[in-house]
């Protein structure tokens, strides 16, 4: 999450300067126009403000949506159930879960649509309850005053200093690029005889990639040009195919320097050219193309001769050029954004179906449970307040709703509700203090924006720090709505003192049930998700998810970034492997489509592979914790290896490309250095 605190620098001074400036605009405009809560206008630019122009727009576009349907739900609800209590209770809960469950479908940033719209309901519907015809009054109301805080986040962040995601999104890509260039000279380095360089932790590269996603669904809010998205997404998906395909090289190099020969003199020159090319970017378009035909030229006049050193010679060669036209790819998009100018006439290096898919692993099992305890506590909630009688009681239900919505999707959602908590704590604190002793102080606009001035804008420099964003966003909007700023100062120490209890009532709630029924943690989400993503694997290789490449394979990916993301706090030895999973994927689809162009006996051959996979696959599904390899599956492979050695033309050389990647992925290391066998017939029946 970051380290501790650091003291804010200039340009942290500057985005709190922004936003207050744009609260207080929000917050005049709301009182020249006498809105019921002028206090939500200013409170709302608190919840849409972000550094980057693109984010604050999106995430403004998505709150204005989502306000409005909640709003037309209320409108609709309120007058049906006024006088049925129960049922009405019903209506807010299940809306509630059915609009969070919306919400975690979409991982992007679109989901807060549904999230607000979520809990938007009870916001609106619950204080109209006693005044139900007043809840088309009170719903535009809300409305009003929202969507001004929203333009005025968004005018504010696109006249004063905009701050631009295209930039910060090609700073990124380039340190990934930089960390993923250090890999592949490693690698090629202790090919010609280095000790093997350390990895440690780059498979982690995988969650980076994830984390991109946010910043290329806020580009299209940053930019005039639409194809740029576009472009953002083509090189994400390149980012992405670079991984396996590092890790497939690193694994192959290290299997070659195991063997009596070592690397060949030409092949190691080869990779050192490569390596000294992909660190000098400078040059990376007029030496693609020469290094390509280089290493397709002396693929070609290798020898015939198909030992296993010779199989791992020609699948170094087939990785180099792969990665060779990725980073000429990746180099080419890389520019496009810097510059701004997407190419419609350019064409890509390196074409494979399924590199810029935005297929998502979805655990359904998982999400319909935290929507049935969301829905569950608000109606508890609502039951509550009825029950009571407790006049302010709807502001338990509305803030249990917003704990129980904001954190569903995390794997320990308890933590995070405790800092809302904390956070909402001291915002009433904070909010009693403003209300009673400093707000009577001011008798004009001006003397009011003076006294908000010095608690808002260091609490907006806390914003700009990953560590306490969050707590600083809870604190900000609390203490807004809290003083609950109006058109003429009016004490009421009472109610203000039952709204804030019934607010801290919601919220310890909402903790007090997550600890109950979500006490799971990241371990299970874990074995989920791996669990997942064998099966997958299974199903693949048992050919049930022909042509369906590119979802399958962008699911995978969004799979490794989960797991990396989720072992971010653990030992990097201790994580699994997620990228040896991935290239044992592209195997069995690259296996699949040569069987398809093979027959006789090598096709027989794939396929016992194929099926001796599938098991494979489905053993690790069912028992997580049994050792990873399998000496049978060597021996399928090594006879499959022996069949489609006996082949010729292009299926036969992908059949063996990816029989070497199995074998290298999957096989135990006793089988990985011993040369592919002839086995009789009657043995290869028994291993399968």
């Amino acid at each position: 999450m970051g380290g501790g605190l650091t003291l804010p620098g200039w340009r942290d001074w500057l985005f709190s300067a922004k936003t207050f400036a744009a609260a207080m605009l929000a917050l005049y405009i709301a009182l020249a126009f006498e809105l019921p809560n002028p206090y939500w206008a200013m409170a709302t630019v608190y919840v849409v403000a972000h550094p980057l122009g693109g984010a604050t727009r999106s995430k403004a576009i998505y709150r204005a949506a989502g306000t409005v349907i909640g709003a037309a739900a209320a409108v609709f609800f309120v007058p049906l159930f006024i006088h049925a209590p129960l049922l009405l209770s019903a209506v807010i809960a299940l809306w509630t879960g059915s609009l969070l469950g919306l919400s975690m479908l979409d991982r992007s940033p679109r989901s807060y649509v549904f999230m607000l719209a979520a809990y938007s309901l009870p916001m609106i519907a619950l204080p109209a309850v006693d005044t139900p015809l007043a809840v088309f009054d009170l719903a535009v109301a809300r409305s009003e005053e929202i969507l001004i805080g929203i333009a005025c986040a968004s005018v504010v962040s696109a006249l004063l200093f905009p701050g631009r995601v295209a930039p910060v999104l090609g700073a990124r890509v380039d340190r990934w690029l930089a960390h993923a260039a250090d890999w592949a000279a490693d690698t090629l380095g202790s090919a010609a005889g280095h000790a093997p360089a350390k990895t440690t932790g780059r498979p982690a590269l995988a969650a980076d990639i994830l984390a991109l996603d946010q910043f290329i669904s806020h580009l299209a809010y940053d930019s005039t040009r639409e194809a740029l998205t576009g472009t953002a997404h083509e090189l994400r998906g390149r980012m992405s195919m670079l991984l396996p395909v590092l890790s497939s090289l690193t694994a192959t190099v290290d299997a070659l320097r195991r063997q009596p020969g070592g690397v060949p003199a030409d092949l190691a020159r080869q990779m050192d050219e490569v390596a000294n090319w992909m660190q000098r970017t400078d040059r990376a378009p007029a030496e693609a193309g020469r290094l390509v035909a280089q290493l397709q030229s002396a693929g070609q006049a290798a020898s015939r001769e198909q030992s296993w050193s010779a199989l791992l010679v020609d699948q170094t060669r087939a990785r180099l050029i792969t990665l060779t036209r990725l980073w000429q790819d990746c180099l080419a998009l890389r520019r496009m954004i810097a510059d701004e100018r997407p190419d419609r006439q350019w064409q890509p290096a390196y074409r494979r179906a399924g590199t810029a898919m935005q297929a998502r692993h979805r655990d359904a099992g998982m999400m319909m449970y935290a929507i049935l305890s969301a829905s569950l506590v608000t109606f508890l909630a609502c039951i509550g307040w009825v029950e009571m009688g407790w006049a302010d009681g709807a502001q338990a239900v509305i803030m249990t709703a917003i704990a129980s919505c904001f954190f569903a999707a995390q794997d320990e959602p308890a933590p995070l509700v405790r800092v809302f908590l904390l956070a909402g704590s001291i915002g009433m604190v904070i909010a009693s203090v403003m209300q009673f002793l400093i707000i009577p102080l001011a008798h004009e606009f001006e003397t009011l924006v003076a006294l908000l001035a010095p608690l808002f804008l260091l609490i907006g420099t806390l914003s700009t720090q990953p560590r306490y964003s969050m707590l600083a966003a809870i604190l900000a909007v609390n203490t807004a709505s809290f003083v609950g700023i109006q058109h003429a100062y009016l004490t009421d120490a009472a109610g203000f003192i039952n709204a804030s209890l019934a607010g801290v009532a919601g919220m310890t709630l909402a903790l007090v049930w997550t600890r109950l029924t979500r006490p799971f943690g990241v371990d299970l989400a874990l074995r989920r998700i791996v669990r997942a993503g064998r099966e997958d694997l299974a199903h693949k290789a048992a050919g049930r998810h022909d042509g369906d490449y590119a979802a399958l394979t962008a699911r995978m990916f969004d799979r490794l970034g989960l797991t990396l993301t989720r072992l971010a706090t653990r030992s990097a030895d201790a994580a699994p492997d997620g990228l040896a999973d991935l290239r044992a994927g592209f195997a069995v689809l690259d296996l699949q489509r040569a069987g398809r162009r093979l027959d006789g006996a090598t096709q027989s051959a794939l396929e016992r592979v194929l099926a001796a996979v599938e098991r494979h696959y489905r053993h690790l599904a069912d028992h997580p914790h049994a050792a990873p390899t399998d000496h049978r599956l060597a021996l399928q492979i090594n006879a499959a290896l022996d069949a489609a050695r006996q082949a010729a033309g292009p299926a036969a050389r992908a059949a063996r490309h990816a029989l070497t990647e199995l074998k290298l992925t999957l096989c135990p290391p006793a089988a990985v250095t011993a040369p592919a066998m002839n086995l009789p017939s009657t043995e290869v029946a028994h291993a399968g």
